[in-house]
């Protein structure tokens, strides 16, 4: 029987931790076969800080994603956000030894190598390097050099640097959990690839992901990424000022941005109340609509005018920059009310909000296509790319469903996991952990350079033991 190509995305979010298992049907469309979520307890603005129960966090949602697929999970590719992510654009070239030759992957591999050894801060190391643009002896804005003559190769870079010890940190929370890490993007292209299509690339379109604790940016024009950021605030903000301005709990206080949150203030009567139980006995608390959505407002502004300063950072003022295809919003915050509105009032550009239903099989479940998926879509797709094998199928399933249980049906496996864990940490991987998917200049670079990058992280996992 024919192995199934079954990829596993991993979400460690600031709200939520999300693993998502999938594969692609006959239609080329992306089938989710489980998911499983569990509140997130260990990490602050897309960062870490509590290893302990990041643990338990990723294991919960993994063991749920198993139980409702019938998938056993061995790896996962994992995003990458926070507000250590920075960006910066680089150009290198290489001269090559044989003009007379053609260009090949070998070459581009050559300069992307260059760009890998570039002195960082202390502390900092590079997470991705995209090209964007090749020149080769003079002749610019080649997209495609491979196959093409030619003694200098060059190239201009979008280099995505993070901190070292954060990254180190999430490798280290996934291997605990015991499961394997089998690469890495950044969180707002895993979106992009979610919920983009390629004519807004083309065109000039900023995505921006409001998620809990970070909202992040990724701009593309002509079909190229142009500009990454991350903004350290996002909807938990918004919840802390509903909080602080009502003088209620943190739990009424999401009840209340999610149910009848908004961010336009004009749209609600000045009569429009709703009434909150007060805490122990003590009497119901009693919420002025119009005052929620003015605190609402207040946060979202500031929120948009940061990320709105990064899209004029790019340059989009400059009509060879210009985002023909305006803004995309998704992500958790996306789904504050009016907020589209009040985006494009700030901004002035035309917006919509981002759903993951493009690439995802008809059958696919109304909760999976909301924009808070957006991200574990795109990771579960770029997983898909590089060809992962990431889960089995448990095939005790059928025997055993009929006398226990559903939610012990696959408890064994996982109790049997600590022992395994232990075991596995102090072996080395003789296998590679990607295999190159596609033939494109860019499916080369990326692939080889998360290998490298995936085995990097590995060994410094296993020294630290």
């Amino acid at each position: 029987m024919e192995k199934e190509n079954i990829a596993v995305g991993l979400d460690i979010g600031t709200t939520k931790i999300v693993a998502m298992i999938g594969k692609k049907n006959e239609y080329g469309k992306l089938e989710i076969l489980g998911v499983g979520k569990s509140k997130s307890l260990g990490v602050a603005r897309g960062v870490v800080n509590n290893i302990t129960q990041t643990i338990q966090s990723i294991q919960q949602a993994v063991l749920e994603a198993e139980n409702n697929s019938g998938y056993k999970i061995n790896d996962v590719v994992v995003g990458i956000a926070g507000q250590h992510i920075r960006s910066i654009q680089h150009t290198d070239y290489v001269i090559r030894n044989n003009p007379e030759e053609v260009i090949s992957g070998k070459d581009i591999q050559l300069l992307i190598d260059q760009v890998n050894k570039l002195a960082m801060l202390p502390g900092e190391e590079i997470i991705h390097v995209l090209p964007q643009e090749f020149k080769i002896d003079g002749q610019t804005e080649i997209k495609e050099p491979i196959g093409m003559y030619g003694a200098r190769l060059e190239a201009s870079f979008h280099v995505v640097v993070g901190q070292a010890s954060s990254i180190r940190n999430v490798g280290r929370c996934i291997q605990s959990s015991g499961i394997e890490l089998s690469g890495l993007t950044l969180e707002p292209l895993a979106s992009a690839d979610a919920v983009l299509s390629q004519e807004e690339k083309e065109a000039g379109v900023a995505l921006i992901d409001i998620g809990g604790g970070t909202t992040d940016l990724a701009i593309f024009k002509d079909g190229i990424i142009r500009h990454t950021a991350v903004v350290p605030f996002g909807g938990n903000v918004i919840t802390d000022d509903i909080k602080e301005g009502c003088s209620i709990i943190e739990k009424q206080a999401e009840l209340l941005k999610t149910k009848f949150g908004s961010a336009w203030p004009g749209e609600n009567k000045d009569n429009e109340i709703v009434s909150i139980p007060g805490l122990r006995g003590r009497d119901p608390k009693e919420i002025s609509l119009k005052n929620l959505s003015k605190i609402i407002h207040a946060r979202v502004v500031e929120i948009i005018e940061q990320v709105f300063t990064e899209i004029k950072a790019y340059g989009h003022e400059d009509p060879r920059k210009k985002l023909i295809a305006g803004i995309v919003l998704t992500g958790g915050g996306s789904q504050l009310q009016h907020i589209k509105q009040l985006v494009e009032y700030i901004t002035g550009m035309d917006t919509r909000i981002g759903y993951p239903n493009e690439h995802l099989a008809g059958n696919s479940s109304e909760e999976i296509s909301s924009p808070l998926f957006a991200t574990a879509v795109g990771l579960v797709m770029n997983s898909i790319e590089n060809n992962s094998n990431s889960a089995y199928k448990i095939e005790l399933k059928k025997e055993v469903v009929s006398e226990v249980p559903t939610q012990v049906v696959f408890q064994p496996v996982i109790e049997d996991k600590e022992e395994e864990i232990q075991n596995h940490l102090h072996v080395e991987e003789e296998l590679p952990v990607t295999t190159i998917a596609s033939e494109t200049t860019e499916g080369k670079i990326r692939r080889s350079f998360f290998d490298r990058y995936v085995d990097k992280i590995k060994d410094f996992l296993d020294n630290a033991e």
